[in-house]
């Protein structure tokens, strides 16, 4: 039970990530900047953002509390001065850090209280935090993408007015 829940975690985890990956091709460094109003955050800040968070709680996540004392949660949404690369790079190194950790869970340790903010939490708990805290900023990724975009989006899901199509190809994929 623990194995199938573990590969369906990373299976979700991957959907959410290929999300915003699909959205990030679409975009210039420049675009990763822009912003709405001035309470926006910008695509660039979502990114460290959730990097930082993947860092913070999947580094040795067994041994420490995922709210790291190296972690600066309130710079993470300041301006950031970084290529398109470098902000890449950064986002592979939070996702890289999540999916070896959920790589270290099995049957042995998946019933092993972790730290966060100093509260023992239990794993799954935790894991049921971030599947529900990263869609949501990959869904403001995305949002932010087709506003910056507008015309030349490319849906990274379903596109608008394709969902017959979609689900008749998914049946006759699924019924060979």
């Amino acid at each position: 039970m623990v194995e199938e829940y573990l590969k369906n975690i990373i299976k979700q985890f991957e959907s959410y990530k290929g999300v915003a990956d699909k959205t990030l091709a679409q975009l210039t460094e420049e675009d990763l900047y822009w912003k709405y109003n001035e309470e926006s955050n910008t695509i660039a800040s979502i990114m460290i953002h959730l990097s930082e968070n993947m860092l913070s709680r999947w580094t040795d996540f067994f041994e420490s509390d995922g709210e790291k004392e190296w972690r600066d949660r309130e710079s993470e949404f300041a301006v950031q001065h970084l290529s398109y690369s470098e902000l890449i790079e950064r986002w592979e190194k939070g996702w890289k850090c999540l999916f070896n950790a959920i790589n270290t869970i099995d049957e042995t340790n998946f019933n092993t209280p972790i730290l966060i903010r100093n509260k023992k939490v239990k794993l799954i708990e935790s894991i049921t935090r971030q599947i529900a805290h990263y869609p949501y900023h990959i869904g403001q990724i995305a949002f932010i993408g087709k506003m910056i975009l507008n015309a030349t989006w490319k849906s990274p899901s379903i596109p608008k007015g394709k969902s017959d199509e979609y689900i008749r190809l998914e049946f006759e994929r699924n019924s060979k």
